[in-house]
């Protein structure tokens, strides 16, 4: 009714084709790899910085990245990034987007 009962979140979800479109088209972004290093091992998107969302110095690193750029969050499946953007949201990140898929419905090249 109205837009009341409607829950509104503090970032967007989208898909692997908009999410690699922001990545060739914009420069201000901070990509932003929320697995462990073992999973970025077994492949990666180009530039992204891994910080570990499990980590117990997580907030503090997402912290000092740059707010006023665009931040591009992934994981494996989608999961743990959503959990990354709200945290990033409340930390006053005002462009915050989440791979919905995660990297597993990314259907372009990784790096090692």
């Amino acid at each position: 009714m109205f837009g009341l009962f409607k829950s509104k979140t503090s970032y967007e979800n989208i898909s692997s084709a908009e999410f690699k479109n922001m990545l060739d088209t914009r420069k201000d972004i901070t990509l932003v790899d929320v697995r462990s290093e073992g999973e970025a091992r077994q492949g990666k998107i180009k530039g992204a910085n891994v910080i570990n969302l499990m980590s117990p110095n997580f907030r503090t690193e997402l912290n000092k990245l740059p707010k006023d750029k665009a931040l591009l969050v992934y994981c494996r499946s989608g999961n743990r990034s959503g959990a990354a953007c709200g945290l990033a949201s409340k930390l006053g990140f005002s462009e915050v987007y989440n791979l919905k898929s995660g990297i597993i419905g990314w259907d372009y090249k990784l790096v090692p």
